[in-house]
């Protein structure tokens, strides 16, 4: 059976690097920052695996190994009590928890409500008769209430101990129990008090707090949901033998011709063999104005096709095309260890032991100065109530899901929740130009154009690559039908070159396109190896909002700075229009790594903009790094933020809203300290019931929760 999990962890897992995959399990258990670690240390600790990041919203867990097999993930979580089995699409349209959550709160409220009317009858005054038939009453009540509702905690808790360990429902649970064993015995025993109130309004409140994170994560997922929807299932294949069949997308490999009908949606990457229609490619940019496409024109999963039939060859399959990386990226956004979930977590982590031994001293306190068990007992319950972990458990998560469905609505991708937290420390931003600050170029009006000949060689390089210099030529050459190019290499940061009719040629920088030969020409340059060919001059224009974003960024007090890999010629006139007194011209890739180094070694904290192949290796060094869909997949792939569009508007929202959830966090740290702080020495005290304690309890929780909200605000930078 392990042999067989194994196997089909292989099959499902997809590869990211070279002995290197990745893959993505359901964990339905998993509810708590206490679950989240155990899953993570566990699945850390297999030989092999360099990352294992669960997401509490989607209960899901991103697996990444290295070498020829794959661990013993399904089994390693099976035996820690964590059942996981392999993630599938249809699952993230199911929300089987939020009925569960919400009978389980039905039952609770209704029995909070009745017992509490009972027992305001009882306080009031009752005859010691008529108090006993309503103990008897609210038992009837509270007994069903607290076995159905409160296996939500219970089962978790009981798991939890089974494998030798503490979670936060343990508390919870012995709360619960606690306060309902001993109303119990008091209802036997006759006495005159009974806290079946505390017991099941303690379950009533932290259901509603369960209910509340629930709906607040699946409105955080809804993006992603309607992402996936846009993807189809299937797709009409066409065979060598003229044939045709419909397949799973599932089944679509790269290489297969696929025909994409009028008013479908393209099911993966691929380039138009044939055929000319207009696209709606809003799921890229966010613009909704149809952009005209033909043969070997690309286009990206979930675009969808507006006019005529297209032949497409597939470029990648489902789980490797554009629409599902974007899918990926708006699941990711509360991974990540960022420091103040650590430090969460590590403060979870103490609380079981120290409350417990807390809510121990304060009974054989009680019991040795009053030698009344009762009085003991009832104290000992209410510090395990009045400190339950809640407010803390929800301090950082709360605010980072808020984020997330801000971010998501600005159409606006987060790989991994500790950047949240990066991203507000920054203070300054470095832009690449080309693609960046700039979107689009064309040729410069007093160029002289090579003969048709000449260019239709540029266009033929220039299809093949995302420069903004090379699309331009593409665009600019005379009709489609061109010669082909074979034996591709695009260099970062330099340029393309290809075989075209036996001969070599290379489109790009001077100094690389005509190497070895000294050049000291500046611009972009098509060459053989007779020598030069054609050199071409463009006109850039600035990306829409860029003028904007810039003074946002500029007012919030950060530094600015543009690293080109242009001359200085084309570099200082975008500086000068934008006003940014730092650039760098001239750099190599590695040239922007060093850069980025030196500032940080300076002590700043840079956010890097960027989206060229050339800027991966700055965007995965940088502190913090963001790039446009449209930027080259290893562009988006190194990147922290990925934002659709092509308005820079979406750096300065990014950034306020980072530092906006940044002061959350800490407000909500000293709000849980604070409270906890305070109610400790109260119930050990014995200044509070079981039941005041629960309702203090939950007034923690919903305080954290309410400012976490604030973050919804439709403040913009």
């Amino acid at each position: 059976r392990a042999a067989a999990s194994r196997r089909e962890v292989d099959l499902a897992s997809r590869q990211v690097a070279a002995g290197r995959h990745e893959i993505e399990l359901s964990v339905p258990d998993v509810h708590c920052a206490s679950c989240i670690r155990t899953v993570e240390t566990i699945l850390a600790a297999l030989p092999g695996v360099e990352r294992a990041r669960v997401n509490l919203s989607t209960r899901r867990v991103s697996v990444r190994w290295s070498g020829a097999e794959a661990p013993p993930l399904l089994e390693a979580l099976e035996q820690a009590g964590y059942p996981a089995h392999l993630f599938e699409r249809e699952e993230s349209l199911k929300d089987p928890e939020f009925g569960r959550l919400m009978r389980a709160l039905a039952v609770a409220g209704f029995a909070a409500m009745n017992i509490m009317l009972l027992s305001v009858a009882i306080w009031s005054g009752a005859d010691p008769a008529t108090r006993q038939i309503f103990h008897w009453i609210s038992a009837a009540l509270a007994l069903p209430c607290v076995a159905y509702s409160g296996r939500i905690f219970f089962t978790p808790a009981w798991q939890a101990l089974r494998h030798g360990r503490a979670n936060m429902d343990l508390p919870i649970s012995v709360g619960v129990l606690s306060a309902t064993a001993l109303s119990l015995y008091d209802t036997v025993q006759g006495g005159a008090y009974a806290y079946f109130d505390a017991a099941t309004s303690l379950l009533f409140v932290l259901l509603v707090g369960r209910v509340l994170d629930h709906v607040m994560r699946e409105k955080a997922r809804s993006a992603v949901r309607g992402l996936e929807q846009m993807s189809p299932r299937s797709a009409l294949v066409l065979r060598e033998d003229g044939s045709s069949a419909y397949l799973a997308l599932s089944e679509i490999a790269p290489g297969m011709r696929l025909l994409v009908a009028a008013g479908d949606r393209v099911p993966v990457d691929g380039r138009i063999e044939s055929g000319t229609s207009l696209i709606d490619r809003s799921i890229v940019t966010g613009e909704s104005t149809p952009c005209p496409v033909a043969a070997d024109d690309l286009v990206q999963a979930g675009s969808l096709n507006l006019a005529g039939p297209l032949t497409v060859v597939a470029s990648a399959g489902a789980d490797g095309s554009f629409l599902a990386e974007i899918v990926r990226l708006m699941g990711t956004a509360e991974e990540g260890r960022a420091r103040y979930r650590r430090l969460a977590d590590r403060a979870a982590a103490l609380y079981v032991p120290i409350v417990h031994c807390l809510a121990g001293a304060g009974l054989l306190f009680w019991l040795a100065k009053t030698g009344d068990w009762h009085r003991a007992v009832s104290v000992g319950v209410a510090v395990l109530v009045i400190t339950c972990p809640c407010a803390l458990g929800l301090a950082v998560p709360m605010v980072h899901v808020m984020a997330a469905r801000r971010l998501f609505e600005r159409r606006i991708m987060v790989r991994d929740g500790s950047a949240i937290e990066r991203l507000a420390k920054a203070d300054t931003v470095a832009f690449d130009k080309t693609g960046t600050l700039t979107c689009g170029v064309s040729l410069a009006s007093d160029s002289r154009l090579p003969e048709d000949r000449v260019l239709a060689i540029a266009a033929a390089l220039g299809r093949h690559s995302n420069h903004p210099h090379a699309r331009c030529l593409a665009a600019t050459a005379p009709g489609r039908d061109g010669p082909l190019a074979s034996g591709l290499a695009e260099e970062p940061g330099q340029g393309i070159e290809g075989w075209i009719e036996g001969r070599r040629y290379r489109l790009g920088r001077a100094a690389w396109a005509l190497a070895p030969a000294a050049a000291e020409r500046d611009g972009t340059l098509l060459a053989s190896d007779d020598g030069l060919l054609a050199a071409f001059s463009f006109e850039e224009k600035l990306r829409r909002g860029a003028q904007a974003a810039v003074g946002a960024l500029r007012a919030a007090g950060l530094e600015l700075a543009i690293l080109s890999g242009d001359g200085a010629a084309a570099v200082a006139p975008i500086a000068r229009t934008l006003a940014i007194p730092t650039f760098e011209s001239a750099l190599l890739p590695s040239g922007k790594v060093d850069w980025l180094r030196d500032r940080a070694m300076q002590g700043h904290k840079v956010l890097m903009v960027g989206d060229g192949l050339n800027d991966a290796p700055a965007l995965a060094a940088a502190h913090v790094s963001m790039a446009p869909a449209t930027a080259a997949d290893i562009g988006r792939q190194s990147a922290d933020f990925v934002f659709l569009g092509d308005d820079l508007a979406a750096v300065p929202f990014a950034h306020d809203l980072a530092r906006r959830a940044s002061r959350l966090v800490h407000q909500n740290f000293a709000l849980a300290i604070a409270y906890n702080l305070v109610a400790l020495p109260v119930a050990f005290l014995g200044q509070v019931t079981p039941l005041i304690a629960a309702l203090a309890m939950s007034a923690s929780s919903l305080t954290v929760v309410v400012n976490a909200l604030r973050l919804r605000g439709r403040r913009e930078s």
